[in-house]
């Protein structure tokens, strides 16, 4: 006889966008897996999601609770009314969420439908809330999420992304109980009127901020693993979070569509467990491209500043830190080094020439998606970094997706190419600037290190998509009267064949 495939429909929606995705029911059930199981059995164990889209965290406790609560709670009916009223509550993200989630749940889009499993409820919305709230501005942003006003300031059709959960103003006050688990996938980041992806605001660490104002029992989320270096409204979470004891487990995956088909997030994923009651060493699993797992337990803060997912570059980072060397960034610019935006070739191309004219400054910028060189008058003006123009200098992109991350089945590049700036040379601000240099012959030996595997792997471990001074901190400076060679370095520094051999598997050549 055949056999009819009914597929769950949650591991079917389409995400709402990368920013809002959808949790696999797999997924959710991996995460519930970390938690203790005792919970299962116990029948005044409170769970919150506080960030529903599809209700598949509420939909999967209650399958383990309904099972696990048999023997003391025997009649399905009042089992699954229990469960479902007293244990059960979700706070939405969009009205349209609300209403997949109660169906998930309740098996009903209203918690007190005909068709509700729950025959507790005498509300539509039964314990999983929806309203919609309006941001609350204060000099063009949201005091509470940071929204640009002028991206979400929007007529009532439209949805606000104002969310419940980080826009009330008592949270604690709100309920009227203790969560033993807070749990859930949040919205990752909300655009800030001023760039996409990674340069977009990131919204999900105020969701962990403010599930902790609940002081809940345990706390899980699975969130980008863009934190682990800070960045772009992320450092003092990044901080607060390395040096938090109670994060027991963290789970950490290179890619994300590992965790989410179809969805790639910059940098990857993790879910983690905290659990208030005990503080200590952290569990940590880093699952590869391969599918391999890196298991091991040490504080997060290990690295220093950032989380070093890799123990192996942990290892080598102890080595050089011996050295005590003065660090690599000194010699990076911040963002921006002239004040050329990023789109000024563009923009301006009336004032811009394929010619050199009367001693123009030589211009690296994009256009197109691809590196250009154009020429700009002596005359223009040039607020920012006037000071180095006489010198000779490196130009490196601060972004650039091709060159890959340390853990990818293909060996990574990391960064891309450096290119030598002569005095007078400019660059826009899709560029970083490396130097000053007193000659030519001095500058190509500091292309030379940069483009070794040893320079790059440390670069790698603190690489976000958009390069920043501080990407380049582990970095150590070197004397560039020589030349730096793969096999000096590792000599220099006492790697071990190993730790040669972890290098040379990371990051690919660059001629």
């Amino acid at each position: 006889m055949k056999q009819t495939y009914n597929p769950d429909v949650l591991s079917c929606l389409a995400n709402l966008s990368n920013d809002e995705v959808f949790t696999p029911p797999s997924l959710a059930n991996e995460i519930l897996d970390i938690l203790p199981s005792e919970l299962w059995n116990n029948p005044d164990a409170r769970f919150l999601d506080p960030v529903c889209k599809s209700g598949v965290f509420l939909r999967e406790i209650a399958k383990r609770l309904m099972n696990g609560l048999k023997e003391s709670i025997p009649d399905e009916q009042e089992r699954a009314n229990h469960v479902l009223k007293n244990q059960l509550f979700g706070i939405a993200i969009t009205e349209i969420t609300s209403l997949i989630s109660r169906r998930s749940v309740y098996c009903s889009k209203t918690a007190n439908g005909e068709f509700s499993v729950c025959t507790a409820f005498d509300n539509e919305q039964g314990n999983i809330y929806y309203d919609r709230m309006s941001h609350t501005w204060r000099n063009g942003k949201c005091q509470y999420c940071g929204a640009s006003q002028k991206e979400y300031d929007r007529e009532e059709i439209m949805e606000t992304h104002a969310y419940n959960f980080i826009h009330l103003e008592n949270i604690e006050k709100n309920f009227n109980m203790k969560f033993d688990v807070i749990i859930g996938n949040p919205p990752y980041q909300l655009s800030d009127g001023g760039g996409t992806g990674s340069s977009a605001m990131s919204i999900y660490h105020k969701f962990i901020q403010q599930a902790k104002k609940l002081n809940p029992r345990y706390l899980s989320m699975i969130i980008p693993s863009r934190w682990f270096t800070g960045g772009k409204g992320l450092d003092e979470f990044r901080d607060e979070m390395l040096k938090d004891r109670k994060i027991r487990i963290l789970h950490d995956y290179i890619n994300a569509s590992d965790c989410f088909p179809g969805v790639s997030i910059e940098g990857g994923v993790c879910y983690f467990l905290w659990d208030r009651e005990n503080e200590g060493k952290c569990k940590y699993y880093m699952h590869d491209s391969n599918k391999l797992i890196n298991e091991n337990e040490r504080f997060l803060n290990e690295g220093g500043d950032v989380f070093v997912r890799d123990e192996m570059c942990l290892n080598i980072l102890n080595k050089i830190e011996l050295f005590k060397e003065i660090s690599f960034a000194t010699k990076v610019s911040s963002r921006n080094p002239y004040g050329l935006g990023s789109d000024f070739i563009k923009n301006n191309l009336s004032i811009l020439s394929d010619r050199n004219i009367d001693n123009s400054y030589n211009l690296l910028g994009i256009l197109n998606y691809n590196r250009v060189n154009k020429y700009l008058s002596a005359n223009y003006s040039i607020t920012k970094g006037k000071e180095d123009l006489s010198k000779w200098r490196i130009f490196i992109s601060k972004a650039d997706g091709a060159a890959g991350q340390i853990g990818n089945p293909i060996p990574a590049r990391i960064i891309g190419v450096p290119t030598i700036a002569k005095p007078f040379d400019l660059c826009t601000e899709t560029f970083l600037r490396v130097g000053y240099f007193n000659s030519e012959e001095e500058t190509k030996k500091v292309i030379t290190y940069m483009k070794t595997k040893f320079f790059r792997l440390l670069v790698g471990i603190r690489k976000n998509k958009n390069m920043t001074q501080d990407t380049y901190s582990f970095v150590p400076m070197q004397n560039f009267s020589e030349t730096w060679t793969d096999e000096k370095l590792y000599k220099k520094y006492g790697l071990t064949q190993e730790e040669i051999d972890f290098i040379e598997s990371m990051i690919s050549p660059m001629d």
